[in-house]
């Protein structure tokens, strides 16, 4: 049999509730780590899986199994696992529950439950060749990239004969000669809970300030009743529920992006609810657009209480329980809107998607991005910092969270006379006339991208370092923040476009080709060095905003949102800035610090002494 290398998983830079994580609709497991000479590699799947049962007519119902194995190297260049590898399904454990088979992608499809319709379905694809002999799978394939990589989906579906509630376990080992595998094993079951979320009837076209009604209802088509239940309800930062709970546990976090922008409550809610009935809120809840709303999105999502609603946690998530006062509670729905009046279905708990439900929204507001450059001085071959960027005064907070996109651009024209040295992470130098351009260093122009949001308090503040080529009496460059995109260059949250251009300007007339902004010590040098130095330091940030240093190597990224007052960066070895990271190393760089401050000072001294 063939075996052909395993395509890595494509790693998708995904808009808005993709990168936010969409909730996950169940548990994921992955086996422990062993011990062992050479890589040692894991196994990823489900907990459990849970199976319609054996219809009394028509073919059973497919659920795929996705299992995967996981090279625990990050290193994308040399972790690749480069050997040949068996992956073993035993089966045993699930003889009379469930039938299983490979999908068609993968290889040989076997077993009562390998015809139908469902077959047309393209299941999770791998690269290993895969086929199951009597109660065995088998998966041969060669090299691992770093992280996971899929096999070919598992397709199970209830046996013949098998009662609701019934169980089994299938148990996945692996063997390499150049690796070691740790066991895993996933739970099939025959029936359960199906929790379904209904679509709330919601006004979307919002104004700031307005509120309304969310009245919330599930249903539960499944077999069996849900003990307990978690309601989740994710939002991003232009809207609000005007009332906590005491059930609910409130956290924040920004789904990866680095820009505080989602809140989520988790309300456990007590009780049965049953197979066939529907269920809703006691009370309406309350949603308001807030002042600084503006495009905005709500997830609501219904699960199981237990392991299953973990899995819908955010990442880098701050939380805290609710308030002291009230519990959000549920009632069965009218008879008119019982799922005993609705068909079965396929749905959350073998398809994630009937759990949840969105919702985006459009506030009539707007945001206004006020651009600012700044002033310095110095002499020829002298290096100055400049601080430039823009600062959201609001009232909204912008976000691009369903495409992806960053919300602005900072454009920077440099000045005549001058070339950058050290440029922030978030930048890029282009051409004059905005062309890609191989040599990052002295281009005539950079263009900075901020986060997919802007919160209504943010200040994106750049650093640059400029080596002075030639003395150009009052040289000025161009500062604009404008759309993402090339085209189409205005901002269509910001009426108010006369503040989205200001200027940098270089030895302002009056101030001479020494002393002035930018030039501390009469030398036309701002840290006591010439250009090829690499030993300076450059301050940028400020409260409330963000903050972004310079970096000759692309390595610092601007969030757009949050920050600190005097973020200090430290020059790298190439004449860069690098951000100060507040590790343990502090003290090494305090005495540094020193160092390099009585350096200068003696070279002060020195020259004041020739002078006399």
């Amino acid at each position: 049999m063939r075996s052909t290398p395993p395509r890595a998983v494509p790693r998708r830079a995904a808009g808005a509730l993709a990168a936010a994580g969409l909730l996950a609709a169940g548990p994921l497991a992955l086996s422990a780590p062993a011990r062992a000479a050479g890589p040692v590699m894991g196994f990823g799947g489900p907990a459990v899986t849970a199976l319609r049962p054996y219809p009394a007519s028509g073919g059973p119902q497919r659920t795929s199994v996705a299992i995967t194995v996981d090279n625990p190297s990050r290193d994308e260049e040399s972790g690749r696992f480069e050997g040949a590898y068996t992956v073993t399904f035993d089966l045993s454990g699930i003889a009379g529950v469930a039938d299983a088979a490979f999908s068609a992608e993968g290889g040989t499809r076997s077993g009562p439950g390998a015809g139908g319709d469902d077959d047309a379905e393209s299941g999770t694809r791998g690269g290993a060749d895969c086929e199951i002999t009597g109660a065995t799978g088998v998966c041969h394939g060669s090299g691992l990239s770093p992280g996971t990589n899929p096999l070919p989906a598992l397709r199970v579906s209830a046996a013949e004969g098998s009662e609701d509630g019934a169980s089994g376990a299938i148990r996945v080992t692996g063997a390499s000669d150049g690796a070691s595998f740790t066991p895993f094993t996933t739970r099939i079951q025959v029936g359960g809970p199906d929790l379904v979320m209904e679509r709330a009837p919601l006004k979307q076209e919002l104004r700031p300030g307005m509120t309304q009604p969310f009245s919330l209802a599930f249903a539960n088509h499944g077999t069996r009743a849900a003990d307990g239940v978690v309601l989740t309800l994710r939002y991003t930062r232009g809207i609000e529920f005007t009332e906590r709970y005491a059930n609910c546990v409130y956290s924040e976090d920004d789904a990866g992006r680095g820009v505080p922008v989602w809140t989520t409550a988790r309300c456990s809610v007590e009780g049965e609810y049953e197979a066939g009935a529907a269920y809703e809120l006691a009370e309406p809840l309350i949603l308001r657009a807030t002042q600084r709303a503006y495009r905005d999105t709500l997830v609501y999502r219904i699960d199981e209480a237990g392991p299953a609603e973990h899995g819908a946690e955010g990442t880098g998530a701050r939380s805290a329980p609710g308030a002291r006062g009230r519990i959000l509670t549920l009632k069965e729905a009218p008879a008119a809107r019982s799922a005993r009046d609705t068909p079965a279905m396929r749905s959350a708990d073998l398809d994630p998607g009937d759990n949840q439900q969105e919702a985006d929204f459009r506030t009539a507001n707007t945001a206004d991005f006020v651009a600012y450059g700044d002033e310095a001085a110095g002499r020829p071959g002298s290096t100055v910092g400049v601080g430039i960027g823009f600062r959201n005064e609001g009232p909204a907070w912008i976000g691009g969270l369903r495409s992806g996109e960053p919300v602005a651009t900072v454009d920077f024209t440099v000045p005549e006379g001058a070339s950058v040295t050290a440029w922030p992470g978030a930048c890029r130098g282009v051409t004059a006339d905005g062309r890609d351009r191989e040599r990052q260093a002295g281009a005539p122009r950079y263009v900075c991208d901020t986060a997919t949001a802007v919160r209504e308090d943010a200040d994106f503040a750049l650093r640059f370092d400029l080596r002075i080529d030639q003395a150009v009496t009052g040289a000025s460059g161009t500062v604009e923040v404008r759309n993402a995109r090339q085209r189409g260059r205005l901002l269509p949250f910001d009426p108010d476009r006369a503040n989205n251009t200001a200027a940098l300007v270089l030895n302002a007339a009056g101030t001479g080709s020494s002393g002035g902004p930018g030039d501390t010590d009469g030398t036309g040098d701002t840290d006591g060095t010439d250009s090829t130095g690499g030993t300076g330091s450059a301050t940028s940030g400020s409260a409330g905003g963000s903050s972004t240093t310079a970096s000759p190597t692309g390595g610092s990224p601007a969030s757009g949102s949050t920050g600190s007052a005097g973020a200090t960066a430290r020059a790298s070895g190439t004449g860069g800035v690098l951000a100060s990271t507040g590790t343990g190393a502090l003290p090494a760089a305090g005495a540094a610090a020193v160092a390099l401050l009585a350096g200068a000072v003696l070279r002060a001294t020195a020259r004041r002494r020739a002078a006399r």
